[in-house]
């Protein structure tokens, strides 16, 4: 059945809460799956337990990461100082010393002091007796031959480290990650500057994951490193990478590498490179959106008080706009957004509202106001579409029936803004054997998924109509006046619409635009930026003129993803605005056409008048006529 949306459907009541006597624990709020996988990253210290952390920007991945690693209070025990000495086999590949914490300055002093003949290297041996410094001291040149062998370069030095060591890459290259060597200084062991990767040996190192994959051969490298073993780092057989004209010896400790990067990234790397997977053993997932439920309410309500601390105090009616603004971002009533920044920001336009118009709080009236300045700001380009409209220099008509045309709905992304859009979809048939031919695929416009959409309408074409006898026929479809790409399959009903119109010869409802995909059996499913697809129609409606009759056809799964404009509301109470939610194709034609869809009887046969009839009697015409050409 068809279900008209009331203005009581679309209103979302808000919790009983006394938001501003929330307290503020900063915590990061609904990603509990996503830190509990973090946590055990931090907590298994092997090779290839190393962690993805993969989501959307603004999901507080960074945020976590840090909070989870300042939580591993006082583990120093993988700690160690680390210095670069001369090989007086090979000046260089210079060796890399490691001392326990708080020894190398020690070791450095004592070093001098051998130099100068105030001690034995056998005293030296015995103050610090780990093997590859006993070997280093053992093949000590003396002084006379290489003064600066007793120099050494301290590269780590973690006598004051509190905890394991955080490093964040925020511009990964070669030098930076892995180190480089200083051109004006003669000897390799000094001339070496450790990178970013050495300077977390024995802690976390934090990259973003598009901008390592960015610089050319740095995956590859950092991937060698992280597959060194505990015992090739520790061998005196395996040099490392070559940093300028030096090959310095790793640093024998690992560093546990954090990748922070997107979903599709992530995907990417676990299809192409057979590697990924098995040094990166953790994939912490951090959602865009979380449940509305009272803890996720309080945990939006208490950042939102941190964010403001030097803004106007929120009233409770702002809080509940800016948690009614959060489930419009996610796009369904039963959720709140994970991207918290986008609410902070609105809190802070919302400040500048309550200013301007002179209030002492920020209420629900100077968030609606902001809310409606962004919209403002970013319309220019959805006020030429309409006005192009209004004027005929964009031919769609909203009031009237027409065969083969029908309105769907699209959607412009401009930057941080995106707004809805009606385009008119053609589609005409003749007799054929070529099927559906999609034009925007044919002039190199369509993508992937639309072009999959077009291909399941003949298959519910098959399955609803073509049972005894074969499918044949020549039919085109059409978005008019779309000189862009068209992609996704949120237009296949309206464009199956338009088809059935065609090849049954029925009129159609131009003041009623349409959304959704479509499966092969006729079934509606749900399709994103239902908001904005339906405002976007209103707004091309209303600057044309309302007459009461307009308005559009959604999927039935997508009523819980409507949260509108409150003009939008009022009109739907008035009268002027309509929105139809259904589950079926049949259901859509029936109100499209009023006309009644028709189901098969006991002989086979659709009843005479019905839709379905028309369209089978169609098909069977196009077959008739393909056979006589």
């Amino acid at each position: 059945m068809v279900k008209e949306i009331r203005r009581e459907d679309l209103q979302l009541e808000f919790e009983d809460l006394d938001y501003k006597s929330i307290d503020e624990p900063d915590e990061i709020v609904g990603q509990e799956r996503a830190l509990e996988a973090l946590r055990l990253g931090f907590t298994i210290d092997r090779k290839g337990y190393n962690i993805y952390v993969s989501g959307d920007e603004a999901t507080a991945r960074m945020s976590a990461v840090r909070r989870e690693i300042a939580k591993i209070e006082g583990d120093t025990k993988s700690l160690f100082d680390a210095a670069y000495v001369f090989n007086v086999t090979n000046p260089k590949c210079p060796i890399c010393l490691t001392f326990p914490m708080g020894e190398v300055d020690a070791f450095q002093r004592e070093l001098i002091r051998l130099g100068n003949g105030e001690i034995t290297k056998e005293e030296l041996k015995e103050a610090f007796p780990y093997p590859k410094v006993k070997h280093f001291i053992d093949n000590l040149p003396s002084k006379e031959k290489k003064e600066s062998a007793y120099r050494i370069n301290i590269v780590l030095n973690r006598k004051d480290a509190k905890r394991r060591p955080l490093v964040i890459e925020s511009h990964p290259s070669h030098d930076a990650l892995f180190g480089f060597a200083e051109k004006d200084e003669k000897d390799a062991h000094l001339a070496y500057n450790i990178g970013s990767y050495q300077m977390a040996a024995g802690g976390f190192l934090v990259l973003n994951a598009e901008e390592l994959l960015a610089e050319k051969g740095l995956w590859t490298t950092l991937k060698r490193y992280m597959n060194m073993s505990e015992d090739a780092m520790t061998s005196s057989a395996v040099q490392g990478e070559l940093i300028g004209s030096i090959r310095p010896y790793p640093i024998a400790r690992r560093t546990k590498v954090i990748l922070i990067g997107s979903d599709e990234t992530y995907d990417m790397l676990a299809e192409k490179d057979e590697q990924f997977l098995r040094l990166f053993k953790i994939c912490p997932e951090f959602d865009y959106q979380m449940e509305r439920n009272e803890k996720n309410i309080k945990g939006t309500v208490a950042y939102l008080k941190r964010n403001g601390k030097d803004l106007l105090p929120l009233t409770n009616s702002a809080y509940q706009e800016i948690l009614r603004y959060s489930s419009w971002y996610s796009e369904n009533r039963r959720m709140l957004t994970t991207q918290l920044s986008i609410l902070g920001d609105l809190e802070k336009e919302a400040d500048i509202s309550a200013r301007r118009m002179g209030k002492s709080e920020i209420d629900g009236e100077a968030v609606k106001e902001a809310i409606e300045k962004r919209g403002e700001l970013a319309s220019l380009t959805e006020d030429r579409i309409n006005r192009e409209i209004k004027d005929g220099e964009i031919l769609i008509s909203l009031e009237g029936m027409l065969v083969g045309t029908l309105n769907g709905l699209a959607v412009i992304d401009r930057g941080l803004a995106s707004f809805g859009t009606p385009t008119v979809i053609s589609a005409t048939a003749a007799p054929g054997n070529e099927g559906i031919i999609n034009i925007e695929h044919e002039a190199g416009l369509s993508g992937g998924i639309h072009d999959k959409g077009l291909l399941i309408l003949e298959g519910y074409l098959r399955h609803r109509y073509a049972r005894s006898f074969p499918l044949s026929l020549y039919a085109g479809i059409c978005f008019e006046q779309s000189y862009g790409e068209v992609d996704g399959d949120s237009a296949s009903s309206a464009e199956l619409f338009a088809l059935l119109s065609a090849i049954g010869e029925i009129p159609l409802r131009q003041d009623i635009a349409v959304t959704g995909s479509v499966n092969q059996m006729g079934k509606l499913q749900p399709v994103g930026a239902i908001n904005e697809k339906i405002e976007g129609f209103y707004n091309a409606c209303k600057t044309s003129g309302l007459t009461g009759r307009q308005g559009v056809i959604i999927p039935v799964q997508n009523i819980q993803s409507l949260i509108l404009p409150y003009e939008i509301e009022e009109k739907i109470k008035e009268g002027l605005f309509h929105i139809y939610a259904i589950s079926s194709i049949d259901e859509g034609m029936e109100l499209l056409s009023d006309r009644k869809a028709g189901e098969r009887g006991a002989k086979g046969l659709f009843p005479q008048g019905s839709v379905n009839r028309a369209v089978e009697d169609g098909l069977k015409r196009l077959y008739a006529s393909s056979q006589k050409n």
